[in-house]
């Protein structure tokens, strides 16, 4: 099955203080790293940038300006894949520490009948409450069962198929796992990688520097 990759560079960075996915780590930009991580699977890697940014690839084959909304910039990179790419993979430029096993599980599992999408993610071990309202006071409206609860990562995969038909509704997510949950699509969860970091604030960049160290 021919796959491709989405690289998704397209946030602000306020909490970082700048552009985050291309900050250096190690000799690279973060966005490079992520990028060639991809390529453990994909044959073509597309890179969503910000716009109004100098369009440089990192190491992509195609470089294309995102939109407003992540789902957006999803839909930007989609649009630049031929039509004979079988699997997607939606990575987050932010995660440049994604292990090659995480790649390969994400893609394996779409190769089982019925399977739409296949997602890593993290047991949760806090407990986790649902709360009311958005400001001041917030009272809890429920309580979730840990075990039916798993923090989600990227790289996600999906067939290609599906996740036209979920992003041809333009609707808006936090990620494309849950477009296709809203058009009644099968998702998978894979287990996720604790070193598989998203980089939001400076100290995450020292972290994964650390991380990088550590598998020398």
């Amino acid at each position: 099955m021919r796959c491709a990759a989405i690289v998704v560079a397209g946030g602000s960075g306020r909490r970082f203080g700048g552009l985050k996915q291309f900050a250096e780590l190690r000799g690279l930009s973060v966005a490079a790293r992520s990028i060639a991580a991809c390529r453990a699977v994909a044959d073509h890697v597309v890179l969503v940038t910000p716009e109004g940014m100098e369009l440089d690839a990192h190491g992509a084959d195609q470089v294309v300006t995102g939109g407003e909304s992540r789902s957006d910039s999803v839909r930007a990179g989609l649009a630049c894949l031929d039509q004979s790419v079988e699997v997607v993979v939606v990575h987050d430029a932010a995660r440049p520490l994604a292990l090659d096993d995480l790649f390969h599980a994400v893609v394996d599992e779409i190769t089982r009948e019925g399977t739409d999408g296949a997602i890593v993610g993290l047991a949760v071990t806090d407990t986790i409450k649902q709360v009311s309202g958005v400001g001041g006071r917030r009272p809890v409206v429920a309580t979730p069962e840990r075990d039916s609860l798993v923090a989600v990562q990227t790289p996600q995969a999906f067939r290609a198929s599906a996740l036209r038909r979920a992003h041809a509704t333009e609707r808006d997510a936090t990620d494309d796992a849950a477009l296709l949950e809203m058009i009644g699509s099968v998702v998978v969860v894979v287990p996720g990688d604790l070193t598989n970091i998203k980089l939001t604030t400076p100290e995450d960049l020292d972290q994964a520097i650390r991380i990088l160290e550590a598998r020398e």
